[in-house]
């Protein structure tokens, strides 16, 4: 997963280069005032998400499966700890004590 966002962040990071470049040398228009840093980093975002979605397709699925392993060893883990307070809730049941 951390090598999806670095990734990600690396996109992002090479299109603001470009887009800051392409501002300041005319090819897009700049922003309004003091607004310009702004614009720069609103193109870059725009830019760079759908890059990262067509070039991190295969990282983002193999961090999804690395999620889903995850997810599904802690409810695992969850579910044997509720069996085991089940078991001890029934000996004690069993025993005649109050739990």
């Amino acid at each position: 997963m951390l090598r999806y966002t670095l990734m990600r962040l690396g996109i992002f990071a090479g299109c603001f280069v470009v887009v800051w470049g392409a501002v300041y040398s005319g090819v897009f228009p700049r922003g309004f005032g003091d607004s310009n840093f702004l614009w720069i980093l609103l193109l870059a975002l725009v830019l760079s998400a759908p890059i990262s979605w067509v070039v991190l397709r295969k990282e983002r699925d193999r961090a999804s499966v690395q999620i889903v392993e995850r997810v599904d060893r802690v409810k695992a883990n969850l579910e044997a700890n509720r069996s085991q307070e089940d078991v001890v809730d029934d000996a004690s049941r069993a025993q005649g004590r109050p739990s």
